[in-house]
């Protein structure tokens, strides 16, 4: 995840790394998906469980290691049990640093959520991402329209599937890159994995055409904010059909 709006998750992707077949697949999790999370009052006892945004529950910890296991907690909740075995956080100021040492990424601009903002990223266009606009990229949206959020998540997705390849560039002329580039960004992250397991996701990233899928359900305005209402059967089908295998 980044945090962003304070301390509240921005993006939240999980991993499934498939050792059976060595290929990853990518979840997205919309930031305002209403499920189930656990408040704390200011002196840190719990309130018990509410059901709200799913972004708000890494604001209840301490914006590291405490924000990221109750985030945690709340992803594998959502998705029926599923167990999670690691976590990965990076900060806002993380996404320019990547930008910077990863160096120019091509990419297609995949819709015109950006278009109006910045004529640059017109629907389409074959366009550069780098350290100077990977966080406009990334993160910008108008916050006037009605589920903003949701729209961004594509920008997020195309930026990802191009941004392997070039990892994997870097890694095979350069075999320390990752663990280099993972070290350069440490102060802006918050993880309980060590280096040879993103080396270990890269490859199997090579293995596979990195299919992305997003948490089924539909955006609606809700009373103060947007909200993303899951479809819960919708949703079951796609965790055995993505994290199990039939015996």
């Amino acid at each position: 995840g980044v945090d962003a709006d304070g301390t509240r998750t921005d993006v939240a992707f999980v991993v499934h790394y498939d050792s059976s077949q060595e290929s990853l697949s990518l979840l997205s999790i919309p930031r305002d998906t209403i499920t189930e999370i656990e408040v704390f009052n200011p002196s840190g006892t719990s309130l018990g469980m509410t059901d709200n945004h799913i972004n708000l529950q890494y604001a209840y910890g301490d914006g590291k290691e405490e924000s990221c296991e109750l985030m945690k907690t709340a992803v594998s909740n959502l998705l029926h049990g599923l167990p999670i075995q690691g976590y990965y956080s990076m900060n806002i100021s993380g996404i320019s640093e990547v930008g910077k040492l990863v160096g120019d990424v091509e990419i297609v601009v995949p819709d015109d959520s950006l278009e109006e903002h910045d004529p640059y990223f017109k629907e389409g266009a074959t366009v550069i991402i780098n350290g100077d606009n990977a966080e406009e990229f990334l993160r910008y949206r108008d916050t006037g329209k009605s589920q903003s959020a949701l729209v961004r998540q594509q920008r997020q997705k195309t930026y990802l599937k191009a941004l392997i390849p070039k990892l994997q560039e870097k890694m095979q002329t350069n075999s320390s890159f990752v663990g280099s580039l993972l070290d350069d960004i440490q102060p802006y992250t918050v993880t309980n994995m060590g280096n040879d397991v993103f080396v270990k996701l890269l490859n199997a990233a090579g293995n596979s055409t990195l299919e992305t899928q997003t948490v089924p359900g539909e955006g609606v305005e809700g009373k103060y904010y947007d909200e993303y209402h899951v479809n819960e059967d919708e949703l079951y089908r796609l965790i055995l059909s993505m994290f199990y295998h039939k015996i």
